[in-house]
């Protein structure tokens, strides 16, 4: 398995962030390796989002989709995401807000596995390059539309 968890403090409010992040089909324009998104199924609760997602990954012809349930608490303010389908046999990736001011801590945690032993092996090398890169992505892209 590959885990990891990343903590930054952004410049901008949490209701901006967590929208940025819940705002799935907006993912191939800035995550990289992103290729496609594809939203299924959203529910809204006085509590709860749901939404059941694909996401298509890869560059050019080495690509997987994988379908995701995502989960967003209202009162705690977290982000959980689990696999449904696809190349992953096991994702769990947690995504907490604190507003600090106006900016937000965000802690994003990731832990997950590849069905495909070969692949896990080649992921374990870059995961930790991969997982700034993307974080980085998210930071840019509200610092972009949120300043």
């Amino acid at each position: 398995m590959s885990s990891a968890s990343i903590k930054k403090i952004i410049s901008c409010n949490k209701n901006d962030l967590i929208h940025m992040v819940l705002d799935i089909e907006l993912y191939p324009q800035f995550v990289p390796w992103c290729l496609e998104s594809h939203v299924h199924e959203k529910k809204e609760t006085e509590d709860f989002i749901e939404i059941k997602a694909d996401l298509k990954v890869g560059k050019k012809f080495i690509n997987e989709t994988y379908s995701s349930l995502v989960l967003y608490s209202k009162k705690k303010d977290l982000i959980t995401v689990t696999n449904i389908k696809g190349p992953l046999k096991y994702l769990k990736n947690e995504w907490k807000f604190k507003q600090i001011n106006n900016k937000t801590e965000l802690d994003f945690n990731i832990d997950f596995k590849l069905k495909n032993n070969f692949l896990n092996m080649i992921m374990k090398n870059y995961f930790n390059f991969g997982l700034t890169k993307i974080t980085d992505a998210f930071e840019q892209r509200a610092l972009k539309i949120f300043k």
